[in-house]
């Protein structure tokens, strides 16, 4: 009863009051329920709409290596001193002085990991280094691809798997003085 008295005096018609049209039955939305209803542009623009909250930023894929020194590298704006390993989404340091130090025990690091990395770039200093045959074997059999080169090559290497987005691993040993010269 109060519905129906509501609606005679909006009906009415003074100038402060809203005219209602006449009244529509619900509309069904369901396609289980009637098959006859179709969506009109008005409709489409109600219902169709999707919003999307970004709850993390996913990042460019990895780490990038920017920059290289005789006393480090600038990875993503972290500055690593020394040897590092370079395991995306972690930069870790590497306890090697050279690449004489690197073993099958320097290299379990990379070897642990979760998901397994497909390729593991070394950059053994200012120029290519031959590493123990029995290290790049030992790193084969665990399944895991070893490039060796010189660390400029070797960032570049690395930066360029990353962006393939390869599952992919880096143990960096800082260039000499005079490699950065040239």
């Amino acid at each position: 009863m109060a519905v129906v008295s509501c609606a005679r005096l909006l009906l009415r018609g003074t100038p402060n009051t809203l005219r209602l049209g006449p009244l529509r039955s619900p509309v069904v939305t369901s396609p289980f329920l009637s098959r006859a209803h179709r969506l009109s542009p008005s409709d489409d623009e109600l219902y169709q709409r999707t919003t999307v909250s970004i709850m993390q930023k996913e990042g460019t894929g990895g780490l990038l290596i920017h920059s290289y020194s005789p006393r480090g590298f600038n990875i993503d704006g972290n500055q690593v001193m020394g040897p590092c390993a370079v395991l995306p989404p972690s930069i870790l340091q590497w306890n090697v002085g050279s690449y004489k130090d690197i073993s099958v025990e320097s290299m379990a690091l990379f070897y642990m990991l979760e998901p397994r990395i497909e390729i593991l770039v070394l950059g053994t200093g200012g120029r290519v280094e031959r590493i123990d045959g029995k290290v790049i074997d030992f790193m084969r059999k665990k399944g895991i691809a070893v490039e060796v080169q010189d660390t400029p090559n070797a960032c570049a290497t690395f930066n360029f798997l990353v962006s393939e987005r390869r599952i992919t691993a880096a143990g960096l040993i800082p260039p000499p003085r005079s490699v950065i010269l040239e």
